[in-house]
């Protein structure tokens, strides 16, 4: 995937995993009641503070906080982009 966004300093640009459909006994959740996924991959980064260089980079799957990042959309997809700190952990 080509994308024409270059997050600066140590923002990151994240593609949300979709949202589970079903749950793990098979019962299907309603749209209404899914709830906002908390991981996805980082599709762009930016290059990091002078003291400060990136730890994630593009491609990896990443775990971020519910109320982390703020929504944009680019090409009709739906992205978060975020501060590096907001990231807890890499899958």
């Amino acid at each position: 995937m080509s994308i024409s966004f270059k997050p600066l300093a140590d923002r990151v640009l994240i593609e949300p995993a979709p949202a589970e459909k079903t749950t793990a006994s098979g019962i299907i959740i309603p749209d209404t009641a899914t709830e906002k996924p908390l991981r996805g991959t980082v599709v762009a980064a930016g290059n990091g503070k002078v003291d400060e260089p990136m730890t994630v980079k593009v491609g990896d799957q990443v775990l971020y906080g519910q109320y982390s990042g703020t929504e944009i959309k680019l090409d009709g997809t739906t992205y978060l982009i975020m501060k590096e700190a907001d990231i807890y952990g890499i899958f």
